[in-house]
């Protein structure tokens, strides 16, 4: 059955860090490679946000560029969504900080924390409180400053992550509604294979890492995703009473090229038609996903009335999907 929905994506804006941080600079710092993390990642650099720059930050910026580019007010929102798991403070919360620097009156406001599925996970939520008339106008935000929890002497993590923020907006319109179909999971079990420690330093009776920074069993989080993804993506469209092959794109969570290019072939959707953010932006957890849809608008790749499948995964172990239809206001 077709999931009712009543709310519509009507505008979309980005913002990453000037600084970059190549290939060539990781390889003063630990040992590895260009060659190798290319092959590997197919990251060839990230952005880093600087000393004074913090996830509120680089969320403002992707909400001006979203205003300047859409034309649209967020005076008006009712609630505010920001997926993060790198917030500026334990609280006040990232989505008090959008609330208090654009003046929105009367609204909500909440961070989620779903680490890579987080943008999906605050579109999913969005859609639901509009469609159920609670809400008209939301801003979903995905924000990360994840340099600021890496190890950079962890050679086998410290090449991954970069800095980033997407914001859409998500209005009340019934006769137009973007979303098709979404779904969430969990598998928590898999949780000590990624995480950041806090104050608790064991999880079950397995003693974390105490850094306070990242800390990933890629192995087994590889195997979990190519395994779990695929499958779901085709129970999602399913909801959609779609196939695959009636996606015009699919964004994962741009985790690593060689992750996305095994979920495509054992799904088989063509890799041809996956939209990522990886190469030049690096992992940026909850911010890849809005990150590929405005490279892809950019490029001229996404068209209005694509059907585009997204799909987040990451620590947890947690994973969301939505389709939508790119329907946008034009300005």
């Amino acid at each position: 059955m077709v999931q009712t929905s009543k709310a519509r994506i009507t505008a979309l804006g980005a913002y990453v860090p000037k600084k970059r941080l190549t290939n060539q600079e990781l390889e003063t710092m630990v040992e590895t490679n260009d060659e190798w993390i290319v092959q590997r990642t197919g990251i060839r650099e990230r952005r880093i946000a600087g000393s004074d720059e913090f996830t509120s930050d680089l969320s403002i910026a992707a909400v001006e560029n979203l205003m300047e580019t859409s034309g649209k007010s967020v005076e008006d929102v009712d609630f505010i969504i920001v997926a993060t798991t790198t917030p500026d403070y334990p609280f006040p919360s990232v989505a008090s900080r959008i609330q208090a620097k654009f003046g929105i009156a009367n609204a909500g406001s909440v961070d989620i924390s779903a680490t890579c599925a987080g943008f999906a996970y605050a579109l999913h939520m969005a859609n639901g409180l509009i469609t159920a008339g609670l809400h008209k106008k939301i801003l979903v935000i995905g924000a990360e400053t994840l340099s600021k929890t890496t190890d950079y002497t962890d050679r086998t993590s410290c090449i991954l992550f970069g800095d980033g923020a997407g914001a859409v907006l998500v209005e009340w319109d019934p006769e137009n509604a973007s979303f098709l179909a979404s779904q969430v999971g969990t598998f928590g079990e898999g949780g000590v294979h990624l995480y950041r420690s806090g104050l608790s330093q064991k999880m079950g009776d397995i003693d974390l890492v105490k850094t306070g920074c990242i800390v990933q069993n890629g192995r087994e989080v590889y195997k979990w995703a190519v395994t779990t993804v695929p499958k779901e993506m085709k129970n999602l469209v399913q909801k959609a009473e779609m196939n695959l092959t009636d996606m015009d794109w699919f964004v994962p969570h741009s985790a690593n090229l060689r992750m996305i290019e095994s979920i495509c072939e054992k799904s088989g959707f063509p890799f041809e038609r996956t939209l990522y953010s990886l190469e030049y932006y690096g992992n940026t957890s909850s911010a890849t996903i809005p990150l590929s849809l405005q490279i892809g608008v950019q490029d001229g790749k996404i068209k209005n009335g694509d059907t585009l499948l997204l799909y987040g995964f990451g620590g947890g172990l947690v994973h969301a999907g939505v389709v939508i239809k790119w329907n946008p206001d034009k300005r």
